[in-house]
């Protein structure tokens, strides 16, 4: 296997992690805010008690459609289109349509700017387009890339990775904020015709990750140089949310080596239902056999 397919592949799951970031940024305990806002009924609530009401309220909900965009400095700009579900792990249909940056450009070339995913409980799968079929699947368009595989390869931070893909949900972006220690009510606006309640604060993107998984010292400190080696540190998060405490739109925002990280997700009918099918077997080929395919040093 080439250096070309395996950069797919890579991407493929970069991609994922991305559109799983529409769904969450990871999980962790409440922080601490100061001022005061709304809740529903326009009783008075400090920022940290509405957040928790809202975070209640839509890990409640079970699922929603999204749609939204994310732009990775220089190296990817992707539109995401989709529904999940997380009421027992994430599930769910997303697409990728990617549009712009040096790593769309390299998938471009190579025939496929759309990936469709499907998400399982234990794993997601990419559907990686007639060439990768023809050239490296075997006659087989979709990868299967297992949780427990990726967690693997993926260093120290490959229980953080595990955690992410398996338990985002959009409530997580609530406790980020939460964690943040500096949340604040920004004040009432409009988004798509709903009026919401706008909430902003900063969280260090790298004790985030740690607090919600079980890293031991060396582990964290091995983290710490995987997001300094790629230049993302604080993150500004910001949720508008709707008069029934759901989450209608979550903006976020970092610096990273080669740019500026950015997210921006909708939500709307949320319970609508989701179904997901597990691609055929005859068309599929697990991310563990593709990567047995690279020829031994």
């Amino acid at each position: 296997m080439n250096s070309t397919t395996m950069r797919r592949a890579g991407l493929s799951i970069a991609v994922a992690a991305a559109l799983t970031g529409v769904a969450a940024c990871g999980s962790s305990g409440g922080g601490e805010g100061e001022g005061e806002g709304k809740g529903k009924g326009s009783v008075a609530l400090s920022p940290v008690a509405a957040l928790r009401t809202i975070e209640d309220k839509t890990d409640d909900a079970d699922s929603a459609k999204i749609e939204g965009k994310t732009v990775m400095g220089s190296k990817m700009s992707m539109d995401m289109t989709g529904s999940m579900k997380w009421s027992d792990g994430i599930t769910g249909n997303m697409t990728a349509t990617l549009t712009g940056g040096t790593q769309a450009q390299q998938m471009e070339q190579m025939g496929q700017s759309k990936i469709d995913y499907r998400y399982l409980k234990n794993g997601f799968y990419a559907n990686m387009g007639d060439k990768f079929a023809a050239q490296a699947g075997g006659g087989k368009h979709w990868i299967e890339y297992d949780y427990a595989t990726l967690a693997e390869i993926s260093g120290a931070a490959g229980d953080a990775f595990k955690d992410q893909m398996q338990n985002s949900t959009p409530n997580q972006s609530v406790k980020m904020l939460l964690a943040s220690g500096d949340v604040k009510r920004v004040g009432e606006e409009t988004v798509r015709g709903t009026k919401t309640t706008h909430y902003s604060g900063t969280v260090d993107a790298a004790d985030f990750t740690g607090k919600n998984s079980d890293l031991d010292a060396g582990q964290m400190e091995e983290l710490r140089k995987q997001f300094k080696q790629v230049g993302l540190s604080k993150q500004t998060i910001d949720i508008w949310v709707d008069g029934d405490d759901l989450l209608v739109k979550k903006a976020e925002k970092g610096e990273m080596a080669d740019g500026e990280f950015s997210q921006t997700a909708y939500y709307s009918d949320y319970g609508t239902p989701v179904s997901v099918e597990k691609p055929a077997a005859s068309d599929t080929m697990s991310f563990k056999d593709l990567m047995n395919q690279q020829p031994q040093a």
